[in-house]
């Protein structure tokens, strides 16, 4: 078993999360909490339009152990949401609008939601007999604002304070629930990280994943503002994430791996915490002589976080490090036993921070949370699914995952579930699901010979694009005659993979001029694949919105062009943006 390091921190909850609330709007009252691009809100204003909302959702009927869901992730009002729905001691289920319509009805009626805290939805998005808040209305009405203690039947620590949906293996996602118990344990350890009060922090995380609320909550109890950064908003003006980042002069920022490598340049922060995936040999070389920097892991199973690497105490990033405050972790092998130094097995986690278990889902539940032996007491743990090592000074090594759960630019996927969505299309037979090298899914299909018209493999990925988040739609449809086998009988995904990549390198129309080759070799260096046709589609050949970021920052290093995004999303193929590069030089050459 590793048990956290010794550290000196006072026990935090839910309780205080409201003091802090309190004690920033006093103190730095003007301060901006958070900044969106629908505007500024100071700290004094959160404690204002948590009340404002609270009372709104009260009036309506909200109190101890309602579902409300939360469409608010990229407003300024967001954290005043969660706020709200704490105060009444109820359920938040926070959702990500330009998530499919059918996954997020079934989320929120699997949820059990009542209510939503929302904007007008796209239609198909709320089931029957849900009321819909409108949280401008609520905000704009001043109305009733329930003060500390005046709010009935406040929750017990064993009901539900929030529940995230991940990626499932049926098809459709399974919602974690977590606990009010799980939440004050996790806030008594985020509590320790000892930031300093003042200036911003970045969260560019989607609003439905919890690493949304590890900044969030990170930020609030140390009173920093949070910076809600929205990628698919990104100016036309070529600043991309980078100019997105540092426009804010922030404090902190948090990102998963494949963010900061989209980065042009490292921000001058006092820290920066990685999380979200492995982080790769080559930023661990960026990040080297930054001022801290923390590597954080945790499964949303063990409430958002569960160890983490800190340079500031000598920890060595290239490990996922020791469990937080609070939290307990096992390296089990095949049989249950503790492994022993320096031999891999599953990391099992512990503590009163492992949440309750999968929203109606009991068999699942049963098979992932299970009794402690090592307490007992009926107690609980989960087991991840990852294999790590523990070294001699405890520090955990992460090397991969038992089962066929990855992660994808940040995101937890289930390769199962693109399979299930992708099978529901007439005519295939087999499908595979993969990871590319560009850290982007890809998806071999075994066709019918029914199946064998030329659209028939963009019809198979808008089949995935209808029903799955943008992260989990494949980048790449490769129509197969037989999927690949292992040994063991399963598939081997890792020749699919390099497949694709021999697949995508097939000759076409060659580079005719020097931009086209330029364009060819910039897309093929961040692909990890030859790229010699020069009318292949960049995102058809498994480019995803933060490799283009890359790419245009690039061309433009090495051009001295205006480009943006804006230029990519709108030209493609390395024909087309060449093109578009010579009219953009056209001025310049006027000009000298």
């Amino acid at each position: 078993m590793i048990e956290p390091a010794r550290q000196s921190t006072a026990e935090v909850g839910l309780p205080s999360l409201f003091d802090a609330v309190a004690r920033w709007s006093s103190s730095i009252g003007t301060a901006t909490a958070a900044a969106a691009q629908d505007g500024i809100m100071s700290f004094a204003g959160l404690g204002g339009a948590a009340r404002l909302l609270a009372g709104s959702l009260a009036a309506e009927g909200v109190g101890r152990g309602t579902r409300v869901g939360l469409f608010l992730g990229r407003s300024r009002a967001a954290m005043a949401g969660f706020l709200a729905v704490w105060w009444l001691g109820g359920t938040a289920v926070p959702m990500d609008e330009r998530h499919p319509a059918d996954r997020l009805n079934f989320a929120l009626r699997d949820a059990g939601v009542r209510f939503v805290l929302a904007r007008p939805l796209p239609a198909g998005v709320a089931p029957q007999r849900v009321r819909r808040i409108d949280p401008d209305i609520a905000l704009a009405s001043g109305g009733t604002r329930p003060g500390p203690g005046t709010v009935p039947g406040g929750p017990e620590p064993d009901d539900i304070a929030y529940v995230i949906y991940t990626s499932g293996s049926t098809g459709w996602p399974k919602g974690v629930e977590v606990t009010y118990r799980n939440l004050e344990v996790f806030l008594g350890a985020l509590g320790s990280v000892g930031l300093r009060p003042g200036g911003m922090g970045i969260n560019a995380v989607s609003p439905a994943f919890d690493g949304w609320l590890w900044c969030a909550l990170l930020y609030l109890l140390h009173g920093q503002g949070m910076a809600i950064v929205d990628l698919a908003a990104r100016s036309g003006t070529a600043a991309g994430l980078t100019g997105l980042v540092e426009t804010h002069a922030p404090g902190t920022v948090c990102l998963t791996p494949t963010l900061f490598a989209a980065l042009e340049r490292i921000p001058p922060a006092d820290v920066l915490v990685v999380a979200g995936e492995p982080c790769p040999p080559g930023l661990l070389q960026r990040l080297a002589g930054q001022r801290r920097v923390l590597n954080v892991y945790g499964p949303t199973e063990a409430t958002i976080a569960a160890t983490w690497a800190d340079t500031a105490r000598g920890d060595d990033l290239a490990t996922i490090g020791r469990p937080m405050h609070g939290y307990l972790a096992y390296v089990l092998d095949d049989a249950g036993r503790r492994a022993g130094t320096g031999t891999a097995g599953e990391l099992c986690l512990g503590g009163a921070a492992i949440a309750r278990g999968y929203r109606n889902r009991p068999g699942l539940t049963a098979a992932r949370f299970v009794p402690d032996p090592f307490i007992g007491r009926g107690a609980r743990m989960y087991r991840t699914g990852d294999v790590v090592r523990a070294r001699p000074d405890g520090q955990l090594e992460f090397l991969g995952r038992r089962d066929d759960q990855v992660k994808v630019r940040g995101h937890r996927v289930e390769l199962a579930e693109i399979e299930r969505v992708a099978a529901e299309r007439g005519g295939v037979r087999a499908a595979a699901a993969f990871v590319t090298a560009t850290d982007a899914v890809g998806l071999a299909v075994v066709g019918t010979s029914a199946a064998g018209d030329g659209e028939w493999a963009a019809r198979v990925r808008a089949q995935c694009a209808s029903r799955l988040p943008a992260a989990m739609v494949p980048a790449v449809v490769d129509v197969v005659p037989a999927l690949p086998m292992l040994p063991s009988g399963k598939v081997d995904r890792a020749a699919l993979a390099r497949a694709s990549v021999s697949a995508g390198s097939a000759a076409g129309r060659q580079p005719g001029t020097a931009r086209e080759r330029l364009v060819c070799q910039t897309f093929g260096e961040l692909l990890e694949r030859p790229v010699g046709d020069a009318d292949a589609d960049f995102f058809a050949l498994g480019g995803h919105s933060l490799l283009a970021a890359r790419a245009v920052a690039a061309l433009r290093r090495a051009t001295g062009l205006p480009l943006s995004m804006r230029h990519l999303l709108a030209n493609p193929t390395a024909s087309a943006l060449a093109a578009e590069m010579d009219r953009l030089a056209r001025p310049q050459a006027g000009g000298s």
